[in-house]
């Protein structure tokens, strides 16, 4: 199975986003987001002559894990400076981009087909000389005489390019037409075969995930997205297309899905910060979000906030019943912190019919065997029964539950905590699951832990199922 990868063009496509340049900090906090999604590289935008650009990429590179490749405009040809500027980082490269069809060729650098040709083998070649990791992006790939965009990848990939990405720039062709596109490039430029082949998409009519499959089915080995809308395909949409159509395609992808939906809350209040700056919760890195402590001053929109940043999208009725709740636990204690927070959720919000009951369970379990799970649900009076094998007995549990729904949903969190004390001790479980990019809650309680448990993955999993009804 294929992994398709993702280069990230948040960064590089910020400042159009907004409307201004984005500030040191916010790169800074971008970048950080942006690390914890586990996307093959992050794009940063061509560097002017200002020191503090030179400044943020230098500082972005050196606290990243994940590969950062620096732009660089061929009609500005700073490759040198562009260079020092991401040296720090672990896995540093550089992406040379250049126009390749007939108008931008002469609008943007002034130049013939033929001196256009001799700029990007020199370009290349010169970037070359300071890494390996040497991208070739051909922009407005789609408008471009086919012979010279052929000729012109075939110059970047003699010159060193490791990996070329064809950009279509207007972002209106057809899905068949970019597939057609992709598959004759493919068949014209014979050194690809030893490279990677990315594409750079436009969404101006709402293709770009269409044509981007296509591209995909065709050879391309990765897609340029970005993690909020920005016309282009976001790397959300992205990663759903894998979801549904990764089996198919036989196709994977290594993104975080938890971690993405919660990054792209935490870019949201970075690039698009509300009216409401006044809130203490608006910019709550993710690293704290479980160190939050909110009191009996705090008012709904504090708590819906905080509830949103956790993952949670809840309808105004939920709220209104979570803010219920919170108030009656706030009174009783000093602060109430996102652990209770989940309880609550689990426990007040989205209360469903059950569609799924639980009958009987049975697990194996010990140090010298492989823990099992035999578990007998009911749903509309059938009973169904599941067998699951796992690393320990809750494991077990859900991958049996897994079997009798037949579909794997991601979760979230766990938690388990004591309610009572003794050796009678009621136990409580809370168990988070995602579907479809929302969160779901339940909670169980069972003097068995592993019973309360299986109860909150059952409850969790009746909020799915009633809200997909």
């Amino acid at each position: 199975m294929r992994t398709l990868k993702f280069i990230d063009m948040t960064l590089r496509q910020a400042a159009n986003a907004r409307g201004r340049e984005l500030s040191f900090k916010e790169k800074l906090e971008v970048a950080r987001s942006l690390d914890r999604l586990k996307a093959d590289t992050i794009e940063l935008a061509p560097i002017s002559d200002s020191k503090a650009d030179q400044l943020a990429n230098r500082t972005i590179a050196s606290m990243v894990v994940t590969r950062i490749s620096a732009a660089v405009d061929i009609s500005v040809g700073n490759i040198e400076q562009t260079w020092e500027s991401v040296k720090p980082a672990k896995k540093p490269k550089l992406n040379i981009i250049a126009p390749v069809s007939t108008v931008q060729m002469e609008y943007m650098c002034h130049k013939k087909a033929g001196a256009m040709l001799e700029l990007i083998s020199e370009s290349v070649k010169k970037a070359r000389f300071y890494t390996e990791f040497v991208e070739f992006s051909a922009e407005d790939a789609t408008r471009a005489e086919p012979e010279f965009l052929y000729k012109a990848l075939n110059a970047a990939i003699d010159a060193g390019a490791y990996k070329i990405t064809v950009c279509d720039t207007a972002g209106i062709m057809m899905p068949d037409e970019f597939g057609t596109f992709v598959r004759e490039i493919m068949e014209n430029v014979p050194g690809l075969k030893d490279i990677e082949l990315y594409v750079e998409i436009r969404d101006t009519i709402n293709m770009a995930v269409a044509c981007a499959a296509q591209a995909v089915r065709e050879g391309a080995v990765g897609v340029k997205c970005t993690a909020l809308p920005n016309g282009y395909p976001t790397m959300e949409e992205l990663a759903e297309f894998v979801a549904v159509k990764g089996n198919d395609l036989d196709i994977t992808t290594q993104v975080r899905v938890t971690e993405l939906h919660r990054a792209v809350g935490q870019l949201k209040r970075i690039l698009d910060p509300q009216e409401d700056d006044q809130s203490r919760f608006n910019n709550i890195g993710l690293e704290d979000i479980a160190n939050v402590c909110l009191d009996k001053n705090d008012d709904i929109s504090e708590v819906t906030k905080v509830v949103r940043q956790m993952g949670y999208d809840l309808s105004e009725e939920d709220n209104a019943r979570v803010f219920e709740s919170f108030l009656r636990v706030a009174a009783k204690k000093t602060y109430v912190g996102t652990k209770e927070l989940d309880a609550i959720i689990a426990s007040t919000a989205m209360q469903v019919p059950s569609t799924y009951t639980l009958k009987t369970y049975v697990i194996n379990s010990g140090n010298v065997i492989t823990a099992t799970a035999n578990i007998l649900l009911v749903r509309d009076g059938e009973e169904i029964r599941g067998v699951g094998i796992g690393d320990g007995p809750i494991d077990a549990s859900f991958q049996a539950i897994e079997q009798i729904i037949g579909h794997h949903y991601e979760l979230d969190d766990f938690q388990i905590q004591t309610v009572t004390e003794g050796r009678d001790a009621m136990g409580s479980a809370l168990v988070k699951l995602r579907a479809g990019g929302r969160v779901y809650s339940g909670n169980g309680i069972s003097t068995d832990i592993i019973g309360a448990s299986i109860r909150a993955y059952i409850s969790a999993l009746n909020k799915i199922v009633y809200e997909d009804a």
